[in-house]
């Protein structure tokens, strides 16, 4: 028997406000299941990762995620209502666009983290 990975587990800058970091994510639809000392784990259906109270923008500029949602135009139409980029300092949402590799809607967190939400393709 060979092992092998189930899930990942990323962890996540939250930028210089962690609170607005958190609340920010649990507009895009993530539920917080769990917050201590600095540290808060996050899930969205099977998409889970730990918001870290750290700013470290070097970092944050450079990191990329992404995850699935079984509907990226209906996601599109439930964030897009929220006005995101008018209510956290450093927000930046693009539309769903088609690229080579799939279609996703591209999103810059409070802390500076780029989210790609791709159509999913299972």
């Amino acid at each position: 028997m060979k092992t092998r990975g189930t899930a990942l587990y990323p962890f996540v800058p939250s930028g210089p406000d962690f609170a607005a970091s958190l609340a920010f994510f649990q507009e895009l639809g993530f539920d917080k299941r769990w917050e201590n000392g600095g540290l808060a784990g996050l899930r969205f259906g099977d998409a889970y990762f730990m918001l870290q109270d750290i700013d470290v923008p070097e970092w944050q500029k450079n990191q990329m995620i992404t995850y699935e949602v079984d509907d990226l135009d209906c996601y599109w139409s439930e964030i897009e209502q929220l006005r995101l980029e008018d209510r956290y300092n450093g927000v930046k949402l693009k539309s769903p666009t088609d690229y080579p590799w799939g279609r996703e809607i591209h999103i810059i967190d409070p802390g500076g983290v780029c989210w790609h939400m791709r159509q999913s393709t299972s």
